[in-house]
């Protein structure tokens, strides 16, 4: 995070024009300065800008250097204050510190040198107290939002299965994930995207930082802006404290951007600033903020058309697309649906109160010739559902009935596992060769296989001499 202490100037509050001047010439050219010529305008200045320490004449008409600091700690608590005074003020400046009003007083007229090594003290306590606040605002923040994700996080399951499309996107995570490089990964609603961004951020350089996740598609274009870069006290209307977003909980580890084809025009510039500065302002505030954050971008929508209607930033597309994965609908990775349907069973016992060994081949036959358009969260939820409705020990055909009649043909369901798989895989063969008009090459494209192992499994099924 940026340091902070210097990020905000010293405010000088005197009625007499020549100390505000002389202080100025003496001190302008090393700190950051504003000046304000009694305590009325000082607080004027307070309520529109943040000040890092003040430095407040005690004797002045209409209000005193102590009444003024009475006041500002209310718009501003955590600002240093230091008290000019004559000697008659000591009395009332002991109280004052004491009372932990003022931190510090110098008498006048004060010493050059001095004053250096005072308001270099003031800065430094400052910004000591600030980056504690900050770190407290954020752990409680961060476990605010973790305590929302622990319910979360239980009710998908992990990465299962062993088909070639699978382990060709692990073995993808795998080269990518040490990298610092920003990913994209696309695919249908129900693919997988966020386990595998999980899978990513938990084997980087980042594991040991917060995984931090937001779905741009569940949440209103308004509060968009302010849930990424959080927001000032009194923002907008209901904005009663300061808020940090998405973006500072997840400093140094990773941000998944969910659905980040979703994301409304004016957002995606503040979005490309970030991925290119690292930095950025809470909605209502002046202060630069600047994160280490590692993106983690996904999408069910197509980018490269949402370009082309200009719905989507050419330059931001560049920005998330540095290194794409495409997820496999389940449809494309049947091999996948036994060891994911036993994974669920495992998975659900204690929440239906029943334990399952097995799947019949009829229940498994059923499950196969599902084309699953909701994918593993769809066969998820049916496993769940048909585990309800199960009356014994094992999963029957007749408790998957709510999903309708199977597609695949009868011969697929007979024998054994290994069997209905190489059945079922001479029948997604077939179909995709007829697709492709006969045609080895485009087929072995379409399936995303080598020509030479595809030339094998058809001449396997007999499907080509």
């Amino acid at each position: 995070m940026e340091e902070m202490g210097t990020g905000f100037p010293i405010l000088h509050v005197d009625d007499e024009e020549d100390n505000l001047e002389t202080f100025d010439m003496n001190f302008g050219d090393r700190f950051e300065l504003a000046a304000a010529d009694g305590g009325e305008k000082a607080l004027e200045m307070m309520a529109e800008r943040k000040f890092s320490v003040l430095v407040v004449d005690q004797r002045m008409p209409g209000m005193t250097g102590l009444e003024f600091l009475e006041k500002a700690r209310e718009i501003q608590p955590e600002a240093i204050a230091i008290l000019l005074t004559a000697y008659r003020d000591i009395e009332v400046v002991v109280e004052a510190l004491n009372s932990g009003l003022v931190h510090r007083y110098v008498q006048k007229p004060w010493d050059r040198r001095e004053m250096v090594v005072v308001l270099d003290q003031a800065l430094e306590l400052f910004g000591v107290k600030d980056e504690n606040r900050r770190l407290v605002a954020r752990l409680e923040e961060l476990n605010r939002y973790l305590g929302k994700e622990v319910d979360w996080q239980y009710n998908y399951g992990d990465i299962v299965g062993d088909s070639p499309k699978l382990q060709e996107v692990l073995d993808t995570v795998e080269k990518v994930a040490p990298t610092q490089s920003t990913v994209l990964i696309t695919g249908e609603s129900g693919t997988g995207k966020e386990l595998v961004a999980r899978a990513i951020h938990n084997s980087s350089p980042q594991r040991d930082g917060p995984f931090v996740r937001v779905n741009l598609a569940a949440l209103p274009p308004t509060v968009i802006e302010s849930e990424l870069f959080g927001h000032e006290k009194g923002a907008f209307t209901g904005a009663i404290s300061q808020r940090l977003g998405r973006f500072e909980l997840a400093h140094n580890g990773s941000l998944f951007l969910d659905e980040i084809g979703d994301l409304p025009p004016e957002i995606q510039i503040r979005l490309l600033r970030v991925l290119q500065e690292k930095e950025f302002e809470r909605v209502g505030g002046a202060e630069t903020v600047r994160v280490d954050v590692r993106i983690i971008a996904a999408t069910n929508r197509n980018l490269d058309e949402l370009v082309q209607q200009g719905a989507f930033r050419e330059d931001l597309y560049y920005r998330v697309n540095v290194f794409p994965i495409p997820m496999p609908p389940l449809r494309e990775r049947k091999e996948d649906v036994p060891p994911l349907a036993n994974h669920f069973l495992k998975k659900f016992e204690s929440r239906v109160g029943k334990s399952i060994s097995e799947l019949t081949p009829e229940a498994l036959g059923v499950l196969l010739g599902y084309d699953w358009p909701g994918n593993v969260r769809e066969l998820e939820n049916v496993m769940e559902r048909a585990m309800i409705l199960a009356a014994g020990p094992r999963l029957e055909g007749p408790d998957l009935a709510f999903l309708g009649p199977a597609a695949v043909p009868e011969e697929q369901q007979q024998g054994g596992l290994p069997e209905m798989l190489e059945n079922l895989e001479k029948h997604q063969l077939k179909e995709a060769l007829d697709r492709n008009e006969g045609s080895v090459s485009r087929t072995a494209a379409e399936l995303g296989i080598n020509r030479t192992t595809l030339y094998y499994r058809l001449k396997k099924y007999g499907l080509i001499s």
